[in-house]
This record gives C-alpha cells, sequence and structure tokens, in this order.
C-alpha cells in the first residue's frame, strides 16, 4: 500500500494556505470577519504558515450553537482562522483518500450529494425489485418485490474514536507533523477521546475515511450490489430479506471494529413498497414524498421570516431565495400541489405586493454511456423568481 511522506511542508506552504482561505471565503465575502482577514492578507497567511512552521499552532475554543434543520444537532462552529487550516489539511488528504472511496458513498464529495443519492437509489430499487416486479396479490403498482435495509449509526460524530480515527490515518500517512496537527483539531473538543465537532469541515471529510473501511467490507466482503451511504445514512437493497438479515448481523459485529453502534429504532429491514425515508424524501417506487416534519420546519422558519419581514428585519429577496433553495430540492420529488399551496402562502407574507410565484423549467437530456454503465440523465433546471436570476449559467 502506498504511504505519504513528508507532505507536510506543502501543507503549509503559503499557495496552500492562500487556496484555502479562497475556499474557507467562498460565499462569506460579506463578513466582518473575512473582510478584517483580507485587509493584511499576505501577512496573515505568512503568520499562518510561521504557526504551523513552528508548530505553535493552537486552535480557538469553539463557539456551539443548536439548530433544528428539522433534528435538533448541536452545532461547534470554528474561527476563521482554523477554518482556514481545516481547507488546508482537506486541500492535502483529499487527493490521497479520494481514489479509495467506494463511488457509492456520496457525502461531501465533488459530483455527489444528495441529489445524486436519491438518484443512485432510484437505480437500485428498479434492479431490486426487476424493474418495478409487482407482489402477489399486490393493491398497487407500488407494491413492488424487494426489501431495502435502512440504517442510521447511533450518535455518529459524538462516537468516533479518536484513537481509531488516527490509526486509520496512520495506515496511509507516514508524516508526524500532519498527525501532530490532526491531534490538535481532534482534542479541540469537550471530550478528548471519542467525537469530532460537527461543523468542521475536517469533521465531515474525516467521516469518509472512518467509515471507508465500512463501505469496503459491504461491498467487497459481504458483495452487497445495492449499497450507497451518505454520511452516517446508509441503505442495503436485496430480493431477498434473509441476505438482509445476514448483512445486518455481520455489519454489527464489524461495528464495533470502529466502536460505532446502529441505532435500533431507526435500523430496520422492510418491504420497499412501504416506502424509505430517505435524505428528506419518503421514497415509492413510482414517486417520492417530503417527509412531513420537513414540510413543518419549513413552515416555521417561513413563519419566523414573516414576522421578521413585518418588523422591517428581513428583506423579500432574503424570504424569496430562502424559499427557492429549498423548493430547487423538494422538485426532485412529487411535490407540484405542495409548492403550489407553499407559494400561495409565501404570497400571503407579502399581502397587497404582488409577487409571482417561481417559475420552473426542466430540460431533459439523455446521454449515451458506456456500455457498461446505466444511461444517465442530466438535469438542468433554471429559477426565475420575478426578476432576479436565482441560478445562473
Amino acid at each position: 500500500m502506498k504511504t505519504y511522506k513528508n507532505i507536510y511542508p506543502k501543507l503549509c506552504s503559503y499557495k496552500n494556505l492562500e487556496l484555502a482561505f479562497r475556499k474557507a471565503s467562498k460565499g462569506k465575502n460579506s463578513k466582518f470577519y473575512v473582510i478584517e482577514f483580507r485587509k493584511n492578507l499576505k501577512q496573515n497567511i505568512l503568520d499562518l504558515k510561521k504557526e504551523l512552521e513552528w508548530e505553535t499552532y493552537r486552535p480557538s475554543p469553539l463557539t456551539k450553537f443548536t439548530i433544528r434543520d428539522p433534528k435538533t444537532r448541536l452545532i461547534r462552529k470554528s474561527k476563521f482562522k482554523d477554518r482556514i487550516i481545516h481547507h488546508a489539511i482537506v486541500n492535502i488528504l483529499d487527493p490521497i483518500y479520494e481514489p479509495r472511496f467506494i463511488s457509492d458513498n456520496f457525502a461531501n464529495r465533488i459530483n455527489k450529494g444528495t441529489i445524486a443519492a436519491i438518484h443512485r437509489f432510484d437505480l437500485f430499487k428498479r434492479k431490486a425489485s426487476k424493474n418495478g416486479e409487482l407482489t402477489k396479490n399486490s393493491l398497487n403498482n407500488n407494491m413492488v418485490k424487494g426489501y431495502v435495509f435502512k440504517a442510521d449509526m447511533k450518535k455518529f460524530f459524538d462516537s468516533v474514536d479518536q484513537h481509531k480515527l488516527i490509526e486509520i490515518l496512520r495506515r496511509k500517512i507516514k508524516d508526524e507533523k500532519v498527525i501532530w496537527l490532526i491531534t490538535k483539531i481532534l482534542k479541540n473538543f469537550d471530550n478528548k477521546v471519542k467525537g469530532m465537532p460537527l461543523g468542521n469541515m475536517t469533521s465531515q471529510f474525516f467521516a469518509n475515511v472512518y467509515l471507508n473501511d465500512l463501505d469496503q467490507f459491504i461491498k467487497n466482503r459481504l458483495k452487497a450490489k445495492y449499497y450507497l451511504r451518505y454520511v452516517d445514512d446508509f441503505v442495503v437493497l436485496h430480493q431477498d430479506k434473509n441476505i438482509l438479515k445476514e448483512y445486518r448481523n455481520k455489519i454489527e459485529k464489524y461495528l464495533k471494529n470502529l466502536r460505532i453502534e446502529l441505532h435500533l429504532d431507526k435500523s430496520k429491514i422492510f418491504p420497499l413498497y412501504k416506502g424509505v425515508d430517505f435524505l428528506g424524501f419518503k421514497i415509492f417506487y413510482y414517486y417520492k414524498r417530503v417527509r412531513k416534519r420537513n414540510v413543518n420546519h419549513f413552515r416555521k422558519r417561513l413563519e419566523k421570516l414573516s414576522k421578521a419581514y413585518k418588523k422591517g428585519d428581513v428583506s423579500k429577496e432574503k424570504i424569496l431565495k430562502s424559499a427557492q433553495g429549498w423548493f430547487a430540492y423538494i422538485m426532485w420529488g412529487n411535490t407540484h400541489k405542495l409548492r403550489q399551496k407553499l407559494e400561495r402562502e409565501i404570497q400571503k407574507i407579502f399581502k397587497n405586493e404582488f409577487t409571482p410565484p417561481p417559475i420552473y423549467f426542466q430540460v431533459s437530456i439523455k446521454t449515451t454511456c458506456n456500455s457498461r454503465k446505466p444511461n444517465q440523465s442530466v438535469y438542468i433546471y433554471i429559477h426565475f423568481i420575478w426578476g432576479h436570476l436565482l441560478a445562473k449559467y
């Protein structure tokens, strides 16, 4: 197995830190901390470079806050300077680990994400059900054959064993200074032995590194064809329920090596036709619904924005942009009537102001791929909201 030595100088280089600054500041150029850092950009980067080279770098304490999106999560936010360091680390490590990740790992990777994961799930449900073959005595077209093992890891980010993570990293990273820096970031947490701060970019990246052994075990040892993972949620599909039971038992045993447990209430095997809760949708064979709690969460957020708008604390454009971002995602489900209803609710916020609803255009382009791969669809969405071009091409 190829290993990597003496990569710390590249991590500390001015070029890498400048690139890390650009990535950390993307979409945040109006934030005061970005403006302040940019005022003396060259010197600030040189100061960071010096701290790293002399090994005097110490991350600042994390800021804690709670979000409900829709699940309640405790987020720990790093200072901007530390976020630059996080990007600098990932800039160096990502090219090393990306080729080792399986293609069906969809979280925090270029050209992956939730939409790609949903499309992949659609392919898997067709394969596992033999292209929608119906069960005996089926009552409707969605009662197809096949089963799914839907799993969720119990308090994953709080459960990651830091020593185990370092052990995994040491297999390929033979530069002790890089390990020193990573350890500094991991220890900047409430628990010095277990867990990673949810909110750090490094935590998202290290989650993939940590769980890559599980991915390899399921794909290469268990030979599960229809497996995909998004962070700590994963699904395995199969025509045979008993095969999935075997998979589950073996996966639970394997996870003990990683000091991780499955969430018993959220990890179950059931027929595909009952619908699968995955990435915000309830997915059936022929249609997808947005989960009710996600809709309720959006309505609560809309209500807060409405109150702030009446007080003059929030602009009309911010409300429209917030709605457009959520609509762009739920459009991947069968949500036409839901979107119409929510659009009317948005219009009520502005009362007598004339606010046409969002207009959506869809272009589907069929491409012929290599014979080893299925045909793919490329979907292009153009979103207009009354004079505001919110998606640029």
